[in-house]
């Protein structure tokens, strides 16, 4: 069978390193501290000239280049973020514009850290049905824009960054993305949110002094769900494609808190060894995180053609997803 694939990948981080001494200085917490609650030691921050679209969009040409594809081909442009450019117009429509794909519709998708796998299991049904060829599917975040820099609890842990998949139908047999699994449960809301600034609580000058713009976030509770969720996604993807842990190359989970994937992985039993983290270097960057690592595995030269790959994501709503797939691109290069 011919399943839809990724075909081509690229990622991009900000140039500025923000390291966990800055945090002792501002907030009074240790790189030590940091890092044995979180894995970060650093993390990439956007100027403030950049927004979310240009973060995407440099990621975004070279995983066109690496596909060998124009960006005339493409059909579709899917943005995972929570940070848009703007309410709207989408950013989608923003990098469609700025790559030159000129025949894409676009829109924006807000799954938060899932959004990348949501948006992933989407261009999967668009290609599978026929209603596009060619689909680029980008996650992007700058979470720096709505961290409280005042908040020991949440500054230390968000970074920015972009990756980006082209997907279509593979050429070989057997690869691609196979299997997808979603859910989602929003009695989590109130764990993990940004209080003002929508319909619910429009932006008033109230809202800006109670630092309501900012991201808040349950910790614990988020954690419990996270485990919780995104391994149970992952054993019904196991259970009903009949993949034993033994079998999978790489487990890619969000990358959003080392003891959460370090959680996941022994639930599975998936080691150390074979499970793919960045967050040491970049920090949590929401919908950025495994597609910006997938890319980095891939760039590195870790990553080979029909290797068995297993994402797992989950973030606000709450929304979870995993996804199945067997890689389609040759190591070091482009399709085979």
């Amino acid at each position: 069978m011919l399943y839809p694939a990724i075909i081509g990948i690229g990622h991009y981080f900000p140039e500025h390193v923000l390291e966990n001494s800055h945090f002792h200085e501002s907030l009074g917490v240790s790189d030590p501290w940091i890092l044995e609650r979180t894995g970060i030691r650093r993390r990439r921050i956007a100027g403030d000239h950049e927004a979310t679209s240009d973060l995407i969009v440099p990621a975004a040409l070279g995983c066109l280049q690496l596909a060998g594809r124009n960006a005339d081909e493409v059909d579709a442009v899917i943005v995972a973020t929570i940070t848009p450019d703007h309410f709207f117009p989408s950013t989608a429509t923003i990098v469609q514009a700025r790559i030159g794909a000129r025949r894409a519709w676009a829109f924006d998708l807000s799954a938060s850290s899932a959004g990348f796998v949501y948006g992933l299991a989407l261009a999967r049904a668009l290609v599978l049905s026929r209603d596009a060829k060619s689909v680029l599917v980008c996650g992007a975040d700058k979470m720096s824009s709505i961290a409280n820099k005042t908040d020991a609890a949440t500054a230390i842990l968000f970074g920015d960054g972009a990756g980006v998949v082209l997907v279509e139908e593979a050429e070989t047999d057997g690869v691609g993305i196979i299997d997808c699994a979603l859910r989602s449960d929003g009695a989590g809301a109130p764990f993990l949110r940004l209080p003002a600034g929508g319909s619910r609580k429009p932006p008033t000058v109230e809202t800006v002094r109670a630092q309501e713009h900012y991201l808040v976030q349950d910790g614990a509770a988020v954690f419990r769900s996270a485990v919780s969720m995104m391994s149970d996604l992952c054993t019904a993807v196991m259970f009903r494609n009949n993949l034993q842990a033994a079998q999978i190359d790489w487990l890619v989970p969000h990358q959003a808190n080392r003891r959460i994937m370090d959680a996941v992985a022994t639930h599975l039993g998936v080691p150390p060894n074979r499970t793919m983290s960045n967050i040491e270097e970049v920090g949590n960057t929401w919908a950025a995180s495994i597609p910006a690592c997938l890319s980095q595995w891939h760039q590195s030269g870790q990553l080979d053609f029909g290797q068995r790959i297993l994402l797992t994501s989950f973030g606000a709503g709450y929304c979870a997803g995993a996804a199945y797939l067997r890689w389609a691109i040759a190591r070091g290069g482009g399709r085979p």
